[in-house]
């Protein structure tokens, strides 16, 4: 795939996912209304804690530097 294809597919892929995931997320956010809902603040901690894992998780996969080694076990 030429590079200039693999930059539109990157975009378009990018734009339609965040503008996904932001619209889920202002969906947990109406989960806030305690005439309508019941729960916790540790409810409430434990989903963000897990959301925040995977967006760290999602995060560092762009900062990381594909090796040769990868998938191979290192102890240096």
């Amino acid at each position: 795939m030429p590079k200039k294809d693999k930059r539109a597919k990157f975009i378009e892929l990018a734009e339609s996912r965040v503008n996904r995931a932001i619209k889920d997320l202002r969906l947990i956010g109406n989960l806030s209304n305690r005439s309508a809902y019941e729960f916790t603040e540790e409810d409430v901690t434990r989903m963000f804690r897990a959301i925040q894992r995977e967006l760290d998780i999602a995060k560092s996969r762009f900062s990381q530097k594909k090796s040769a080694d990868e998938g191979t076990f290192r102890l240096d």
